[in-house]
């Protein structure tokens, strides 16, 4: 399989899978997004594993086991790793956030449930933080350490808005994210979850954690203007375009049960546009 035919399928599968993503990152220059294709197909492959495997386990070990020979040189004739290959010649990438990824992966298939926020953050590094620190190296190569936390923190606010996005679809695999101290401090239990229950309790639980997020948001938001002004509008309009995300749970009126919130591309476009004036009054 020749590159230009590898780097196409990472994009098929980025603007299938997460529309969001891929409108924010399509305005960087033809290399750059190319690896980020790379990196989000990386990124959905041991995803899909972990959540719509038939052997989830032997799978992610496989997948672990490609990843290691990935390391050590070798290279599968499979469009992911033929891309990524290329992207890790182009770019000083750290491997680190990678293995971290699959480390989190491996949390869904064993852990579902957690009693503290901190553990819930740590995972949120795991599957999210970790996609930032992957993009760096493309988005920001000379500011890596500068953009660090940033990272990690839209990383974690980015995640805790699919938490409070999919409490349902979680709840109906079997998993419940909310930290269990805050759903006992609220008065929350778990069979309010089950049915679906949108009671006053349920929304101050949820507006609690959707702070924490909207905290986050702001503190990473505080970087953006070391980013590359390219690279800048990619990363605002996917933040902007994630935070919506709650607005539009609001809108529903807090139904994170048999609704799935989204946010449509007229927003979108107005966001993009937005972000677009912004970046004219700043170059």
């Amino acid at each position: 399989m020749n590159i230009r035919q590898a780097y196409a399928q990472c994009e098929a599968v980025t603007a299938h899978h997460s529309k969001t993503f891929y409108r924010a990152f399509s305005v960087l220059p033809l290399h750059d997004r190319n690896a980020i294709w790379a990196i989000y197909a990386f990124c959905r492959r041991v995803d899909d594993i972990v959540d719509e495997g038939k052997q989830p386990h032997q799978q992610l070990r496989q997948f672990e086991k490609q990843w290691e020979s990935f390391l050590g040189g070798y290279t599968e004739n499979d469009f992911m790793w033929v891309a990524l290959r290329d992207v890790f010649s182009r770019y000083d990438m750290d491997a680190e956030p990678f293995s971290h990824m699959i480390e989190g992966q491996k949390m869904d298939l064993t852990v579902h449930r957690y009693d503290t926020f901190s553990q819930l953050l740590r995972y949120c590094y795991c599957v999210a933080s970790t996609v930032g620190l992957m993009l760096l190296p493309i988005l920001a190569p000379h500011r890596r350490e500068q953009l660090k936390e940033s990272a990690i923190a839209l990383g974690e606010a980015m995640q805790l808005t699919n938490i409070l996005r999919d409490v349902g679809e979680d709840m109906a695999r079997g998993r419940i994210y909310l930290p269990r101290e805050w759903m006992s401090v609220y008065g929350v239990s778990e069979q309010d979850i089950a049915f679906g229950r949108v009671t006053n309790a349920f929304i101050d639980l949820w507006e609690h954690i959707a702070q924490k997020a909207e905290e986050k948001y702001t503190y990473a938001e505080a970087a953006f203007s070391l980013y590359p002004l390219s690279a800048r509008f990619a990363v605002r309009g996917a933040t902007l375009m994630y935070k919506s995300i709650l607005h539009v749970v609001r809108e529903q009126q807090y139904d994170v049960f048999a609704k799935r919130a989204f946010v449509s591309e007229e927003r979108k476009k107005a966001l993009l546009q937005q972000i677009g004036g912004e970046n004219v009054e700043v170059g």
